[in-house]
């Protein structure tokens, strides 16, 4: 299999339980709920996603030929000594991540996390899975490590994924121009509702990527 990645880069997680925490992030193209064409938003299954993620362009982008090559890739992003830690996202990361990826980057004691809308069955191996899930999307991935919703989304009630199994449950106001007040609804919610902590993305502001 031949993986494309947007991007490749280290930084600091800014969103969900592990904010704050030094990772390699290695985006890959394509998804699954949306082409990343504004001419096609307005019939998404996802219209509101801000990423960009089409192509190959990126820092640290590219296509490679083997799980072997994408892992060494990745870890050459990693400066520290003790084991690297790596967040996949997109798009859909789970498009490409495959059994052999999950072993090659094992082989290299990699910690792996990804970022998936919760559509397709990640393989064995994954450290950490946040799921989070789209109002129009089937729902196929019922457990995990934590589930955080873009708040908020037409017809999406949180409290009806309470009964799933996952550890964390994360509430994190929907960027763009409705974002104030996106955010004071998710402060009530939060207030009211205290099984979901609130995720801020703090990158955006730190203006860190």
């Amino acid at each position: 299999m031949t993986y494309s990645v947007k991007e490749t880069y280290l930084t600091i997680q800014g969103e969900g339980a592990y904010t704050g925490r030094v990772a390699v992030f290695c985006r890959f193209a394509g998804c699954n709920l949306w082409s990343g064409l504004e001419e096609d938003r307005s019939t998404a299954v996802c219209q509101f996603c801000d990423t960009e993620f089409v192509g190959i362009d990126g820092s640290g982008g590219g296509k490679f030929d083997s799980p072997e090559n994408l892992t060494n890739h990745i870890l050459s992003f990693w400066n520290g000594t003790d084991a690297p830690f790596v967040v996949f996202t997109g798009g859909e990361p789970l498009l490409q991540i495959d059994d052999k990826l999950v072993e090659a980057l094992k082989k290299e004691h990699v910690e792996m996390a990804i970022e998936t809308n919760g559509t397709l069955i990640p393989p064995d191996g994954i450290d950490w899975i946040c799921v989070s899930p789209k109002q129009e999307a089937e729902l196929l991935v019922t457990k995990g490590d934590e589930l955080k919703i873009v708040y908020p989304q037409d017809g999406l009630d949180p409290s009806n994924f309470l009964d799933l199994d996952f550890d964390v449950f994360s509430l994190q106001p929907m960027d763009g121009p409705e974002y104030n007040n996106n955010l004071q609804e998710t402060l009530v919610y939060c207030r009211t509702h205290p099984e979901w902590r609130l995720s801020l993305q703090t990158h955006k502001y730190l203006q860190i990527p």
